[in-house]
């Protein structure tokens, strides 16, 4: 190999690993929330009304103009995730560190189970209610059928 094949496949794996122009801006504006949207497309009206409407339809076609966040949470919970699962070395912290994850995310399953089962009585208990309400509207109604 020549040193121009090697400058031109170090050149490519380097723009392979590292986002574009538009992916760059979209990292950056996700990591400081939806403000940080909502005030780009902003300026983006106010200096040029076709980048702010394209904001806008790019941030309802992704969901985020009507998520509670942008999907930074997301990509953080995965950045975490994957750095949860690096080894650090020592075998004994790392048997350890399984355990522990392997725990909570059990503790997790319950507690989510629980409150699915708890919705469940939540919804049961007012319909319970309701189909009681109903019942004593019509026994306590005027009858409106009269005898002929």
């Amino acid at each position: 190999m020549n040193t121009a094949s090697v400058n031109i496949e170090a050149q490519t794996n380097y723009m392979a690993k590292r986002p574009g122009f538009f992916a760059r801006a979209e990292n950056w504006l996700d990591e400081r929330g939806k403000g940080a949207w909502i005030a780009s497309m902003v300026l983006g009206f106010i200096f040029f009304w076709p980048v702010g409407l394209a904001l806008l339809a790019y941030m309802i076609w992704s969901n985020r103009m009507f998520n509670k966040s942008c999907s930074s949470v997301t990509r953080h919970s995965a950045r975490h995730a994957r750095h949860a699962m690096k080894s650090s070395g020592n075998s004994a912290f790392d048997a350890y560190k399984m355990d522990t994850l392997r725990r909570l995310e059990e503790e997790q399953g319950n507690f989510e189970s629980f409150l699915e089962r708890l919705r469940e009585a939540k919804d049961k208990a007012e319909f319970d209610q309701f189909m009681q309400d109903r019942a004593n509207k019509t026994t306590d109604g005027p009858d409106t059928a009269q005898p002929a």
